[in-house]
């Protein structure tokens, strides 16, 4: 019940109420209901629902400072792109220099990156055998001592 309650303050210092209310909710619900299955001496059920709400206000904290990193990003990138603006008014002559994106990409945000041109496969070669390529085998060593010798 402890690590449930301290948990859960740890998820209103984070601002879950702003960011993750429905979390919040939840594990606040949790452990209402675990204080009164202590109420009612049911042990089992309120270690259980102590636990449940300490998983809750974890998931709160966490998706509650993604969101404050989030809405900090989002401040950084418009303070940007206004300095960016202010600079290239003050010196048009700039902005032909450096056309830097005011926002990221839509890839970089997913995490998928476009794969590079050069990634693009070529046609298989054709083979005698319908399937398989097979490699070049070096020459071996009366080969390429007659081929040193200049004899076929």
């Amino acid at each position: 019940m402890s690590a449930a309650q301290t948990q859960l303050q740890a998820a209103r210092d984070a601002d879950a109420a702003d960011y993750a209310p429905v979390d919040l909710t939840f594990a606040q619900n949790k452990f209402q209901q675990a204080q009164a299955a202590m109420t009612s001496r049911k042990y089992a059920d309120a270690a259980d629902l102590a636990t449940e709400a300490q998983a809750d206000a974890e998931l709160a904290t966490a998706k509650a400072r993604l969101g404050d990193v989030r809405a900090r990003i989002q401040t950084k990138t418009n303070e940007n792109a206004r300095l960016r603006e202010a600079m290239e008014q003050a010196h048009p002559e700039l902005s032909s220099r450096s056309q830097m994106p005011a926002t990221l990409p839509a890839a970089a945000l997913t995490g998928d990156m476009p794969a590079p041109s050069a990634s693009v496969l070529s046609a298989p070669m054709p083979s005698g055998d319908g399937g398989f390529q097979t490699v070049p085998q070096p020459a071996t060593s009366t080969s390429a001592g007659n081929a040193q010798e200049g004899q076929p």
